[in-house]
């Protein structure tokens, strides 16, 4: 299964190729995609995005995770989430995130299993 392209991202507002939502934020893995809902975990922007967002996509079979921190990147990632990515062999780029969807989409166009979570506002 690939992982699917994020076809637009603007403020506020993500579109996921083959799904119908527009999100806010998300988490894309291979063959899927759904509504990132920081509630769920607790997160905040600060101390950010932890290992409990990133569970689900991880047992997807991910190679490589893309955490994209936001337009102005406020959302944090503290060194234990990228500790946690590693210590399972899954390799990690933290960037703002039209650069996270740019390379998000490079490496789901190259076939790489590939996941993210995407906070697409501040």
């Amino acid at each position: 299964m690939s992982s699917p392209e994020i076809a637009s991202l603007s403020w506020g507002q993500m579109k996921v190729k083959g799904c119908s939502m527009t999100y806010k934020d998300c988490k894309v893995w291979p063959g899927g995609s759904r509504t990132w809902d920081w509630r769920e975990t607790g997160t905040n922007h600060s101390p950010g995005v932890q290992p409990a967002d990133l569970e689900e996509v991880v047992k997807k079979g991910v190679k490589t995770v893309v955490i994209g921190r936001g337009m102005s990147e406020a959302l944090q990632v503290p060194p234990s989430t990228v500790d946690y990515l590693k210590k399972n062999g899954i390799d990690v780029l933290v960037l703002q995130t039209e650069k996270a969807v740019e390379e998000y989409n490079a490496l789901a166009a190259q076939g790489i299993k590939v996941g993210g979570v995407f906070h697409s506002t501040c």
